[in-house]
């Protein structure tokens, strides 16, 4: 976990049940997901492979071992899986030095809980040489601390992510919103006990108990979110 700021600690709005918000990065405020699924397409095809499309809804928003053992498993690839992560990494990292696209509404729901000076974390599958270089886009200012998929023991679907950026932040998990696009990611937010905005990528995700569903960052402010603690109520 790497903080990029001074922890904000529990510091909240007065009035205002909300004490932090928790951000996950590809598909969710970049608009990346379908770079991951363009380089692991050109990868495979480099080993003679062709990707099936309807394995981009198993791989989406899972961790980077996960993804790329289920290619290697499917395909019969001979590579191995460190071989692959650095492959894929590198690949990625090279579509993001050529275009990193925010989500409609990122850039705006990023500035007015900095200005509103609400405890901000990023919690991403992705490895921290790849959060570091989309850090650099999105402003490190924006954000009390990160925490990269390589750096914990088990990353999302398993709720420590999330568990590690709330203790970071000093604040209850239940008094945190989650903003997700993945239902891995999702799986993850909820089994914190967070409370969940998903905006769906790639694959639906349906409404349930404690979640809410919308299509947009730009249907997300600060209003909303602390909304969703006001129902806890």
């Amino acid at each position: 976990m790497t903080s990029t700021v001074p922890a904000l600690g529990t510091r909240t709005a007065e009035g205002s049940a909300l004490q932090a918000v928790l951000l996950d990065m590809d598909g969710t405020l970049v608009d990346t997901e379908g770079f991951w699924w363009d380089v692991e397409v050109e990868v495979f095809a480099s080993l003679g492979h062709t990707l099936d499309e309807t394995w981009r809804h198993v791989v989406v928003g899972g961790p980077m071992t996960r993804s790329a053992g289920f290619l290697i498993e499917a395909t019969g690839a001979d590579i191995t899986l460190a071989e692959l992560t650095l492959l894929l990494n590198e690949g990625f990292e090279e579509r993001i030095g050529r275009a990193l696209p925010l989500m409609p509404g990122a850039a705006r729901l990023l500035a007015e809980l900095y200005e509103s000076e609400i405890p901000t974390a990023l919690v991403s599958a992705s490895h921290r040489r790849i959060i570091d270089r989309v850090l650099s886009v999105l402003g490190p200012h924006h954000f009390a601390l990160s925490v990269a998929g390589d750096e914990v023991s088990r990353t999302k679907p398993f709720p420590d992510p999330y568990l590690l950026a709330a203790a970071g932040l000093g604040a209850d998990p239940a008094r945190c919103a989650v903003v997700e696009d993945t239902a891995t990611g999702v799986a993850a937010a909820e089994a914190a006990g967070c409370r969940v905005v998903a905006v769906p990528s790639v694959a639906p995700i349906g409404p349930a108990t404690g979640r809410t569903v919308v299509s947009s960052l730009e249907e997300v402010d600060l209003a909303f979110l602390r909304g969703l603690m006001t129902e806890m109520r």
